[in-house]
């Protein structure tokens, strides 16, 4: 683009002439190269705006990509409502609390085939469906019993003799239920180790955060034979999803920080699902240095050669697929509809 400096007097004098409709040789030059300045200008600050606004996304999250609120003219929006759907109350109902503890309550003053208090000639009958009240009740994550065992100490001998516990435990004892709750609360939902700790201590049952590993390192000691079966099975799978994201170990951190590591300083946790049934799902994870391309190797080395090859569903980058086993490459259509979705105000 042409490079024109004009000073604040002859600008004003170009704008009073082309007011007046009386246009000087070169005029139409300078009000030319103004013009593609305004254009170039405009586009600039639009993608500035919309780079801004993934930013925005990226920190705070996108409040909606819904095509009727990106697009918001309903002339442009197919609207398919289903009337199947009724509005309720919100409220789940009692047959989905499978984990709740179940009391039977009788009623207090009548049983099944009595008379009926308010009817000469009537018969109460006991329903199939009774009454149901659901009571919410507070408890720590992981609780605690203390067994006090009486001692009796021979007043001659000087023998003491000590009642056994339930199950002969001794010391302090981990049930499966409380190794597999911290497991869960960390790995399933996020729940830091200290974090736990000092919920645990403010609710009088105190777990150190290093007990909590120490257990859970014991219980998947005991459980690798699942993860392997689990890995079989993911891969006879027709499905598969995978994708990377970085995560931090400190062992390896430290490798790179020591200079100590071969070649790749990345380190990554591979997400991959697999879809055996349209209902049933198996998620792997695996972390360390390798790509998800690279851990995806390992997954199809498992699969039976009678099977047909599987659909790969992953977004575009190459270190996402291997070219090792044959497969169908599916990649992800979100990434692309997101970045239409960024320039929906630059071209409505």
């Amino acid at each position: 683009m042409e490079t024109i400096s004009l000073t604040s007097e002859e600008l004003d004098a170009l704008v009073k002439r082309a007011e007046s409709g009386k246009l000087q040789k070169g005029d139409a030059d300078i009000i030319k190269t103004m013009a593609n300045a305004v254009k170039v200008l405009s586009q600039a600050v639009n993608d500035k705006a919309v780079s801004i606004k993934r930013l925005l996304a990226l920190v705070f999250g996108s409040k909606t990509e819904k095509k009727k609120d990106i697009l918001k003219t309903r002339a442009l929006e197919t609207r398919i409502k289903d009337q199947s759907m009724v509005k309720g109350h919100g409220r789940r109902p009692a047959d989905v609390f499978t984990g709740a503890e179940r009391k039977t309550i009788f009623h207090e003053a009548l049983n099944h085939k009595d008379p009926c208090p308010l009817c000469p000639k009537g018969i109460v009958y006991r329903l199939k469906q009774p009454g149901q009240v659901i009571c919410f009740t507070g408890q720590v994550p992981i609780n605690a019993t203390i067994y006090e065992l009486e001692k009796l100490r021979c007043n001659l001998c000087g023998e003491i003799f000590t009642a056994n516990a339930p199950g002969d435990k001794t010391g302090r004892d981990y049930d499966a239920g409380a190794m597999a709750m911290i497991a869960i609360l960390k790995y399933g939902y996020g729940f830091p180790w200290n974090r736990l700790e000092k919920l645990q201590e403010s609710l009088g049952i105190p777990l150190a955060a290093t007990t909590q590993w120490d257990k859970v390192e014991a219980a998947a000691d005991l459980i690798y034979p699942v993860f392997d079966e689990l890995v079989r099975q993911a891969a006879q799978g027709h499905i598969f999803y995978n994708d990377d994201t970085t995560m931090k170990i400190l062992s390896l951190m430290k490798e790179n920080k020591d200079g100590t590591t071969e070649h790749r300083t990345g380190i990554f946790t591979t997400g991959i699902i697999s879809r055996i049934d349209d209902d049933k799902k198996i998620a792997l994870f695996y972390t360390g240095r390798n790509h998800a391309g690279e851990n995806i190797i390992d997954l199809y080395k498992k699969r039976q050669s009678h099977r047909l090859p599987p659909n790969q569903m992953c977004d575009a980058l190459s270190r996402n697929t291997t070219d090792e086993f044959k497969g169908i490459l599916c990649n992800c259509l979100t990434h692309a509809r997101r970045n239409f979705v960024g320039e929906i105000e630059n071209f409505p």
